[in-house]
């Protein structure tokens, strides 16, 4: 063979190899394919690339020319050991016109013929960094060796680049699993039962029910006002479950009409109503192996309650403007403050779906009902709060004790909202009751709405400071500071003064 036949040979075998490493493959797939088209083109048989254990910087053997290297423990060198080894500690090419003339030829492979010539060529990372060893044996001892070495460096140049890019993306994807694993790890933190806040006797229900029904795909009927918490309840729910892994999807029913709805949980095709530039999938399809929890689930209207029950019965849909059926796997748990069986009897509401929905139903208490809850509570959301404007926040236990007088409608949303104000108003941090505005929604919309206070023995409370008992002494005289002052067996002079100094926010009533 003379020089221009080798030249073919090489310029033929170096355009196989840069095709195979442009394809999107498994790494291992890629080396032995290359080491196949160095084999049948190139002439450079019983090819081997070892790539470097990032964890103990030995070589471990990744790819054999017609055979799988041993998963359970792969054939490695440390640095200087073998010929493998002495080609990554030396950084440089290694020839030997005969393998079996070189003393550190160690023979763990069982691969090589003593007989022929051997290359090794180290794989660069970069200036001073290596990856791995290429390694093969020409068919016999001839003149074009060196030429042969100075050909496998370019093929190892190529692999170089198909390797770190697999390393890279390899870290990535470590990167993202580590980032998902994390997040999962929070978002089950969050609502996990251990987050959940209330020790009153109906809330330990709530959470024994939502700790069983959790195991199960059993579909959930969360019933209770509004601002009570039940989108954190169908959380706690799906995130305990077994479709914990799958998607949660959202859905207000009561926010879209009838033709927007549809669409929004079924899909549509492209074209099928004005607008419909291209297909959308729907939160059903979305949901697949999920949950879909659906809000104001009794303000729908019964012509499309007739379509919402055929998709919880049988599991099916058609996307809007299609005939094609599509069968989901999808958890429903549903939400009300509307009296559905008064739904029912008045025709509102169809029988069969108020049956399908209402496998297990769950009460919510409204927070009124459990003002034992309510200094936990306080504490959790001001905490929350401290968190969201990235600052230390604390309550006083007056402050606690006022909001346990409270009536609350808008129950534990309300109770947020109003904690969330006296934050913003407070500003050495410390929420005191002259910082909480208890405006309800009284017709005027002003105005404090507590139940009455107890008697003067309030104001000889020990456990009241000076500043807790003129605040409580403010409150049962109205705000008025005359009448204060004279519960206080004060002066309006003095009590004035003591307003000043205590930094005392006056209301008006």
């Amino acid at each position: 063979m003379d020089r221009s036949e080798l030249l073919e040979i090489e310029l033929a075998t170096l355009f196989g190899v840069s095709q195979i490493l442009s394809q999107p493959c498994p790494l291992e797939e890629t080396l032995a394919r290359v080491l196949q088209v160095l084999h049948e083109r190139g002439e450079l048989l019983r090819g081997t690339v070892s790539l470097v254990d990032p964890a103990s910087g030995a070589l471990l053997v990744s790819a054999i020319h017609g055979q799988h290297p041993p998963d359970d423990e792969p054939v490695r060198y440390l640095p200087g050991e073998g010929l493998l080894g002495m080609v990554l500690e030396r950084g440089e090419q290694v020839v030997l016109p005969r393998i079996a003339d070189e003393p550190r030829f160690l023979n763990r492979l069982r691969l090589y013929d003593r007989e022929l010539p051997f290359i090794g060529v180290p794989i660069q990372a970069g200036a001073g960094q290596y990856a791995g060893v290429l390694a093969a044996q020409p068919p016999c001892r001839d003149q074009w060796l060196l030429e042969r070495a100075r050909f496998l460096e370019m093929v190892a140049n190529l692999i170089a680049r198909g390797v770190q890019t697999a390393w890279e993306a390899e870290r990535e994807r470590g990167a993202l699993t580590a980032e998902r694993d994390s997040l999962r790890r929070t978002v089950r933190g969050n609502h996990g039962f251990d987050s959940m806040v209330g020790h009153s006797q109906s809330m330990q229900r709530v959470f024994e029910q939502v700790r069983q029904v959790a195991k199960w795909n059993t579909t959930v009927l969360i019933r209770g006002e509004s601002g009570t918490g039940k989108e954190l309840i169908a959380c706690a729910i799906h995130y305990n479950s077994p479709r914990a892994g799958g998607p949660l999807l959202k859905l207000n029913c009561a926010a879209l009409p009838d033709n927007l709805l549809e669409s929004e949980l079924f899909g549509h095709e492209k074209g099928a109503f004005t607008g419909a530039l291209n297909q959308r999938k729907g939160r059903f399809e979305q949901a697949h192996g999920g949950t879909l929890f659906l809000d104001e689930i009794g303000d729908i209207s019964p012509a499309f309650q007739a379509k919402l029950l055929r998709v919880l019965q049988e599991g099916e849909l058609e996307r809007v403007g299609s005939s094609q059926t599509l069968r989901v796997d999808v958890r429903i748990i549903a939400a009300t403050n509307r009296d559905l069986e008064a739904a029912v009897e008045a025709g509102e509401f169809r029988e069969d779906l108020y049956y399908r929905l209402n496998v297990m139903p769950i009460f919510m208490p409204a927070l009124r009902e459990r003002p034992e809850d309510i200094p936990d509570l306080a504490r959790f959301l001001v905490d929350k709060i401290a968190r969201q404007q990235g600052r230390m926040l604390a309550i006083t236990d007056s402050a606690v004790r006022l909001l346990m007088r409270y009536h609350w409608p808008g129950n534990v949303r309300e109770l947020e909202n109003c904690l969330e104000r006296g934050a913003i108003m407070s500003a050495n941090g410390v929420i005191a009751p002259d910082v909480i505005e208890l405006s309800g929604t009284n017709p005027r919309g002003a105005g404090t709405i507590l139940s009455p206070l107890p008697g003067k023995s309030d104001l000889d409370d020990p456990d009241l400071d000076e500043r807790e008992r003129v605040i409580a002494a403010l409150e049962q005289a109205g705000w008025v500071q005359a009448k204060a002052a004279r519960l206080l067996g004060m002066t309006p002079r003095q009590i004035a003064y003591r307003i000043q100094i205590l930094d005392i926010k006056m209301r008006r009533l």
